[in-house]
């Protein structure tokens, strides 16, 4: 009963902002749970629905609150231009608002659409989502933001990585968990036989990185919406590529034909070369197993469960991967 009267605390004081600044009469608020610490809802007013995000204290203290603030114009700057993602609203030029207890939340349109697990989307939905994020980066990058000296992610080194599997298997068998040993194995194998100057032949950019099934909305034929822009940065476009990928097409398989129409959706709104996608995967394992792959992943709740899963999958499939996809 605590942490249900401590949020509806939370939501009443963020009510009180909403109603004496966007002067709106609210009908009805549904909570919803998704995402990790911040609390959002669905609030009814008849001028139709939007979303409240309120931000975690704890948790933005991980954030950088200038580049949330630049997040957040580029995600005003994509809808502006036909990008289907949430239209944020703001006040006297703020996005973030401040509520009378000191909450910190934005408020947004509130999108229709329904969430897919994760490698059940079909076809339709995924060609549509190829086009969409093609489009988003066709827009983040044609030169209107520049570009940085380096991206977020700076690959280490084969000799790094395989220090750090080692470590990480010693770390698992000292804990007495012989059942995590073999996915820890391979992907240490995996990180021997990489070709690991193909990462530096990568072309940087800006990108949102967080392209996964949960921050997308669909309907029975197409992408409706794009969320949480929170973590966009000037990075690797091909990491939303394989993230998106992985997460909508990987279920006990990779389906390629899904794969294969998500890169269909994408050149349309983008040229890339043979193998985009085989290079897009290998970055995103090199990039995220150490992520979600340690001694403790016997303990990770669902979210990061998936993840693992995924990249346990890209280890053992990596060599294979031009084969599997026909060099896409």
């Amino acid at each position: 009963m605590e942490a249900i009267s401590a949020e509806e605390m939370i939501l009443d004081d963020l009510l009180r902002t909403f109603d004496r600044v966007f002067v709106l009469n609210v009908m009805e608020t549904t909570s919803i749970k998704r995402g990790w610490l911040n609390l959002k809802w669905k609030v009814t007013t008849e001028a139709g629905a939007f979303l409240l995000k309120q931000y975690n204290k704890e948790r933005y203290k991980l954030f950088n609150p200038e580049e949330l603030l630049f997040a957040f114009s580029q995600q005003i700057r994509l809808h502006d231009q036909g990008l289907a993602c949430p239209k944020l609203l703001s006040h006297n030029g703020r996005i973030l608002l401040e509520s009378d207890n000191g909450e910190l939340f934005m408020v947004m349109e509130y999108c229709q659409g329904i969430l897919i697990p994760p490698g059940r989307t079909n076809v339709h939905q995924i060609y549509d989502l190829g086009r969409a994020t093609g489009k988003m980066h066709r827009i983040l990058n044609d030169g209107t933001l520049g570009i940085n000296h380096s991206p977020q992610f700076i690959p280490p080194s084969r000799e790094e990585r395989l220090a750090h599997w080692n470590a990480v298997r010693e770390k698992t068998a000292k804990a007495g968990k012989p059942q995590l040993l073999a996915g820890i194995e391979t992907q240490f194998e995996a990180t021997e036989e990489m070709d690991i100057e193909i990462l530096r032949l990568l072309h940087t950019g800006w990108a949102h990185r967080d392209l996964w099934a949960d921050n997308l909305l669909f309907n029975d034929n197409g992408l409706t919406a794009i969320l949480d822009f929170d973590r966009l940065k000037y990075d690797y476009p091909q990491l939303d590529v394989a993230r998106a990928v992985i997460s909508c097409a990987l279920d006990d398989h990779l389906d390629v034909s899904l794969a294969s129409a998500f890169m269909e959706g994408y050149r349309e709104e983008r040229n890339v070369a043979e193998g985009y996608l085989t290079h897009s995967l290998q970055l995103l394992w090199y990039m995220e197993s150490t992520w979600w792959i340690h001694a403790d992943m016997d303990q990770h709740s669902v979210p990061p469960a998936r993840f693992a899963k995924e990249m346990i999958w890209l280890a053992e499939n990596l060599k294979n991967l031009s084969a599997m996809l026909g060099n896409i």
